[in-house]
């Protein structure tokens, strides 16, 4: 059987470890398995959201509405912006995949950070094009545009706040360098948005101020975070008609579950509980960060619900991840990011206790 010869060049994503996988492993019950390694909201979702599936669940033998003119309508609405200028996919990913399929060829560049979000190699190699990256983890603009004036990129990503690091960019920084950026997609990834904007409002990006300054800006958003539906598989992107009815001929019918849809709308309509969500969320980070600081240890300032712990080089941060996930406890390793670190969700109080007294089990055995 033939395969197409880009896929030689692609890794397969690594999702975060189920909790299903570590009872199998290491015969663990799963009540003493904590999972903070995918970012999920340890808050569950609107109650809203979940009264609206139980709602429609006897509908799952209907197609979704393929408009999706509910929730476009509420995220119009939420933005401020056209139903016109918005597309939505099964997560953001799906849309990412979209415009990398309309624009990438062979003869395409693509320009990122040293370590960003992974899918976003993955989907510009599936269409053979070439991968740039700047020096540092941290989106230097300056370092970028320096980059695109003799590269001449296809597509740029820029994910702020970004993953894996929690990093964010100011927002005048941010729109600086997209003044002088032109004739090349500008995909900026917010899908932590709702956390940065209320830890810093500096670093807030609206997308009805993107689209209407600039026409080569394509804005991903997600309810995976914030909105606590990681398992229902909705995000949407945001930018000028031209972009989006070019996107939509490469969506497929129906990418969106009748439920999925259900739940994103109604999760519009309760931003008191991302509020609440978002709030607990850095009250319980502001732990991470002092014990970090007691234990020595180097963290990146995050604006997302994640912190990550760089180790020194005597520490192995696979073999920390590992023995951590011995104990029940799930975190992403980022050696594979080129980082001797660890991505940690933050949990909820109780299950951030546990990660604490776990880690310092683990540190003493170094």
């Amino acid at each position: 059987m033939r395969f197409n010869e880009e896929l030689k060049r692609l890794k397969v994503y690594e999702a975060g470890k189920p909790i299903e996988l570590v009872v199998r492993e290491f015969g663990i019950e799963e009540k003493d398995v904590i999972k903070l390694a995918s970012n999920e909201n340890p808050y569950g979702c609107s109650k809203k959201a979940i009264e609206a599936v139980k709602k429609n669940v006897e509908k799952m033998n209907l197609y979704p509405d393929d408009s999706m003119y509910e929730l476009k309508k509420k995220l119009s609405n939420r933005f401020l912006v056209d139903s016109k200028n918005i597309i939505i996919g099964a997560g953001s990913d799906q849309i990412l995949e979209f415009a990398t399929r309309a624009i990438l060829n062979r003869d395409s560049k693509v320009l990122m950070s040293k370590i960003t979000f992974a899918m976003y190699e993955i989907y510009a190699l599936s269409q053979g094009a070439k991968i740039l990256r700047s020096s540092c983890y941290r989106h230097d603009l300056d370092e970028f545009y320096d980059i695109y004036k003799k590269e001449k990129p296809d597509i740029i990503f820029i994910c702020t706040p970004n993953n894996p690091t929690g990093d964010a960019l100011d927002k005048k920084y941010l729109y600086k360098f997209l003044e002088k950026v032109k004739n090349c997609l500008v995909i900026v990834d917010g899908a932590y948005m709702e956390y940065t904007a209320y830890k810093d409002e500096k670093k807030r990006v609206e997308p009805k101020d993107l689209i209407e300054n600039f026409e080569n800006v394509l804005y991903l958003g997600t309810f995976s975070k914030a909105y606590g539906l990681g398992g229902m598989r909705v995000g949407y992107g945001i930018a000028n008609q031209e972009i989006i009815k070019n996107l939509y001929k490469l969506r497929p019918p129906f990418n969106i579950t009748t439920l999925s849809l259900k739940a994103a709308t109604a999760a519009l309509e309760d931003e008191e509980f991302v509020k609440s969500s978002v709030e607990r969320n850095f009250i319980q980070m502001q732990r991470y960060v002092n014990f970090a600081i007691k234990k020595g240890l180097e963290y990146i300032d995050s604006y997302t619900n994640f912190i990550t712990y760089i180790f020194p080089k005597e520490i192995s941060s696979k073999e920390f991840s590992n023995m951590l996930l011995r104990r029940g406890v799930i975190v992403r390793d980022l050696t594979g990011y080129g980082l001797n670190a660890i991505r940690v969700t933050i949990g909820t109080k109780e299950q951030n206790s546990i990660f604490f007294e776990k880690f310092d089990e683990v540190l003493n055995e170094y």
